[in-house]
């Protein structure tokens, strides 16, 4: 069974990556299901296992954090929709770059329930948007900004950490890294590609695709 939850109020990262250790080491034992928690972070920096220390700019801005999900730095905070994902692999199956695919096509699905095409790219974990309403970049190319991370972690085959969307943060706050190590492209949200999209509004929509992208539940 997969319980859906949902904290009315900001998180903090450490009161987060507690719970979610609990959670998982009780779905390890067998005394707790499958969960989705949907949660805001107060602003923050975390480093993933790949993190560079270069690619934190002001690091005196906000608390950092290190994190033991992969990926690089990352920014987190109100107006940010973050889905942590304790999900069964035992039972999903055994395969981490499939699991890390279909996050990407929960959110490419999720985002184009309001109108947005997300897409993958080479070499970039998350999820990207091609900016036609901007100008070309110096190469003639278009822009491309970010508007989704994912890092997870898995222990004996059980997931947590998961994704992010960008709704509505302050997206000048990105400017104190270098989010997830790329410095030639930008941030988005939603919100920032003139879509009056609420955070209830995304909810939603995630939770109409979860199962499009990860079959009914176990």
């Amino acid at each position: 069974m997969l319980n859906w939850t949902h904290a009315p109020d900001i998180v903090a990262y450490p009161d987060a990556v507690d719970a979610m250790e609990i959670h998982v080491a009780d779905m390890i034992a067998g005394t707790a299901d499958e969960k989705v928690w949907l949660l805001e972070h107060p602003p923050l920096y975390t480093a993933g296992t790949s993190a560079q220390a270069q690619d934190l700019v002001a690091p005196d801005r906000f608390d950092v954090f290190t994190s033991k999900r992969g990926g690089q730095y990352t920014y987190h905070g109100p107006g940010q929709r973050i889905a942590y994902t304790m999900l069964d692999l035992n039972k999903r199956g055994k395969d981490v770059r499939k699991f890390v695919q279909s996050l990407e096509d929960w959110v490419i699905l999720t985002l184009a329930e309001f109108g947005v095409q997300g897409e993958r790219r080479a070499g970039r974990v998350g999820v990207w948007v091609v900016r036609h309403d901007k100008p070309l970049t110096a190469l003639g190319t278009p822009r491309e900004d970010k508007i989704a991370a994912i890092g997870v972690r898995l222990r004996k085959w059980i997931s947590f950490h998961g994704i992010s969307i960008n709704v509505e943060p302050d997206l000048e706050h990105y400017s104190g890294i270098v989010p997830c190590g790329i410095n030639d492209h930008g941030v988005t949200s939603l919100v920032d590609l003139g879509l009056p999209v609420s955070m209830t509004d995304v909810d939603m929509a995630l939770k109409q695709c979860f199962t499009k992208i990860f079959g009914d539940e176990i």
